[in-house]
């Protein structure tokens, strides 16, 4: 499985050691694009050994993502994951099986056709044998699926025997993900890897009695272990996030970094987080200069560090988390403070969120004395995030059902749909009108926290996530009034109409039913099967009406 390797010379500098890569590029199922396998070794020199067969991403960032900076002082196994772009111009094989699985799914775990994630499993443990005195290995799996739970259970099973039994394993390994099912939303998952099974229901696991491994969440993070030491202050990291405001998080390990950007991210959840956000940043990534110019103002993009270099580099930045060691569960770390962006010196400054924004919102006291409370009687963390978790989503909820039920109020009625003229087209959004709806519909119906939601509102809409937002609802909408238009041409009598027109505009008409047909499968149009049969018989009948000439031409263009 490791044979026929080519060498690429040059281009790793890392650290005060080299860089070897090793990276398996086989015909995975939709989990996996790749397996890859970073050292670093004094002897080796410079090298990247690729299986070739498959695109290969940005191979110098996966090197440099795949280990802790110099600095993390990373002893022992430590997981992250890191986050970054596709190679521009290059699509993956694999994207066609996933756009079918990415149907069903909720938009904030739906692929993102621009970027891969990196699942990292790091050992780092002293060895007297070798010149550096230390064995560093990390074990990466690449995927377009934001699965951060899964995989990490994935890495667990696998990483540590494989650091011990080396390449027989990991091939073994791979050839149980080959034999893996594509994930289909609602559908009961049985996942073999090395002995151990892992089932699962993409969104939904639960217990059974044969089975080795239980996932309560295939994409979920510890969120009140993340957000504990700023938890007083979620409330406006909350606002940071919903309106895209760029955002540093200074950690001393990539495992801090990663699990307080992907929390962060996930905190405005069932809203998507359309900007870009990196787990884990280092200054060797591809986007280094775009994202730390001083030229313009900074990017919407979340960040996660662990350099000291990022808090001279970064400290133009409007908002920035200094964060500790994450303490284990039912170990609470001391609150961080609102301080000034000034007193942000180095990454050695005192754990803190330093910013000078302005909070919307009041501060909901309610919530911070139940997460009090929590600490006080040593709930479990998990208990404490489903409470966190619960707050933040019915705090998005508030903010988003009005904007959905302004925006449900563009689509046309059904009535004004006739098969016989294009669909209509939605109104436009005018935010003047969508404010005045507020006063009767607003978010004061079904949130007690008060405040300035009007300037949130505004502030929102100008927002990349606001952008995201709308487009994603426009095209829904767009479909929805495509596939009615599809079901008002299929209840009417087209043979009785062609009966009434001529043989040119017959050939027409046919010509754009078959295109509605193509334009249906093509774009996954939100129509029933017996309407989508319904008017393919239409089609036949009409062109079995036509003389034979025609109908051999018509019965080869298209589909039917």
């Amino acid at each position: 499985m490791w044979d026929n390797h080519y060498q690429i010379s040059g281009g790793l500098s890392c650290r005060s050691g080299r860089g070897r890569g090793l990276l398996r590029w086989d015909g995975f199922s939709a989990w996996l694009h790749c397996v890859c396998v970073v050292g670093f070794d004094l002897e080796l020199g410079q090298a990247v050994e690729v299986r070739p067969g498959r695109t290969f991403p940005r191979k110098t960032n996966i090197c440099y993502l795949s280990f802790p900076d110099s600095n993390s002082g990373c002893l022992g196994d430590t997981q992250f994951c890191f986050r970054f772009r596709q190679s521009s111009g290059r699509r993956v094989s694999l994207h066609c099986l996933l756009d079918h699985y990415d149907k069903d799914l909720p938009v904030y775990l739906k692929k993102d056709p621009a970027y891969f994630y990196g699942y990292v499993y790091f050992r780092q443990v002293r060895d007297k044998s070798l010149k550096r005195g230390y064995f560093q290995k990390s074990l990466v799996l690449i995927s377009k699926l934001p699965y951060i739970h899964f995989f990490h259970t994935v890495l667990k099973q696998i990483a540590p025997e494989y650091f011990e039994k080396s390449e027989p394993y990991l091939e073994a390994a791979c050839n149980d993900v080959d034999r893996w099912p594509a994930p289909v939303p609602g559908k009961t998952l049985h996942l073999p890897i090395m002995g151990v099974v892992m089932k699962v229901i993409p969104f939904i696991s639960f217990a059974d009695t044969h089975i080795s491994v239980i996932l309560p969440t295939v994409h979920e993070v510890d969120l009140f272990r993340c957000f504990c030491p700023v938890f007083l202050h979620s409330q406006m990291l909350w606002e940071l996030v919903l309106l895209g405001e760029p955002l540093v998080v200074m950690a001393p390990s990539p495992s801090e970094s990663s699990e307080t950007v992907l929390a962060l991210v996930n905190c405005i959840s069932p809203l998507k987080y359309f900007s870009d956000f990196r787990p884990y940043f280092t200054i060797h990534d591809s986007e280094f200069k775009e994202y730390t110019t001083r030229t313009q103002a900074p990017p919407s993009v979340i960040l996660g560090v662990t350099n000291p270099f990022f808090a001279k580099t970064l400290q133009h930045w409007p908002h920035i988390i200094r964060i500790g060691d994450l303490k284990p569960a039912g170990e609470i770390p001391k609150q961080v403070k609102v301080k000034k962006l000034k007193n942000l010196k180095t990454l050695d400054s005192k754990p803190g969120v330093y910013t000078s924004y302005k909070p919307y919102l009041n501060r909901d006291e309610e919530i911070i004395k139940q997460l009090q409370k929590g600490v006080q009687q040593k709930r479990p963390s998990e208990a404490q995030s489903v409470i966190l978790r619960r707050y933040f989503l019915e705090l998005t909820q508030s903010f988003i059902i009005p904007l959905e039920r302004y925006v449900a109020s563009l689509m046309p009625l059904q009535k004004s749909i006739s098969p016989w003229k294009s669909p209509p087209q939605l109104r436009q959004f005018l935010p003047e009108e969508f404010m005045k709806t507020l006063e009767k519909t607003g978010p004061q119906l079904t949130s007690r926290i008060k405040g300035d939601w009007i300037g949130l509102y505004r502030h929102f809409l100008k927002s990349p996530n606001f952008d995201g937002w709308f487009k994603t609802r426009r095209k829904e909408m767009t479909q929805k009034l495509e596939a009615l238009h599809l079901e008002a041409l299929c209840e009417e009598d087209l043979l009785l109409w062609t009966q009434k027109h001529t043989e040119v505009e017959t050939v027409d008409l046919v010509l754009k039913l078959k295109n509605k047909l193509l334009q249906a499968d093509r774009e996954r149009l939100p129509v029933k099967p017996d309407t989508m049969e319904k008017l393919r018989t239409h089609i036949d009948a009409i062109i079995l009406a036509l003389p034979e000439d025609l109908q051999g031409i018509l019965l080869k263009t298209g589909m039917t």
